[in-house]
């Protein structure tokens, strides 16, 4: 499978939880938490962000909240490479950023709100 393929996988299992994940992601923006949200989509247990409570949606990923800074503090992100990561940073506004950690390693990914 290419990697848009799986992009494209993704973005369709994701349309259950977009408008929980952009509900939380305007609360983070909102109360100031951080200007970088970024959710981690995974299947089994992560110690990373706080877990959300997705049992109202028939999906099959769980899901915690997370930010830029909480991945600076766990060396996740390289404090050197921040000001990298804030220039690919989509506007939170219009879009979800997925740290998506799957079985062959864990990866980044926009995808838009609506």
């Amino acid at each position: 499978m290419t990697t848009e393929e799986q992009h494209k996988l993704l973005e369709e299992e994701m349309k259950l939880y977009k408008p929980f994940l952009a509900y939380t992601a305007d609360a983070i923006l909102d109360q100031d938490v951080s200007q970088y949200p970024i959710f981690i989509v995974h299947k089994q247990g992560i110690n990373v962000g706080i877990p959300l409570e997705t049992d109202h949606i028939k999906g099959q990923k769980l899901i915690n909240a997370s930010s830029l800074e909480e991945f600076v503090t766990k060396q996740l992100v390289e404090t050197s490479r921040v000001d990298d990561f804030k220039a690919i940073y989509k506007d939170p506004k219009d879009n979800l950023c997925l740290f998506v950690v799957e079985d062959g390693g864990a990866s980044f990914v926009f995808i838009p709100r609506k």
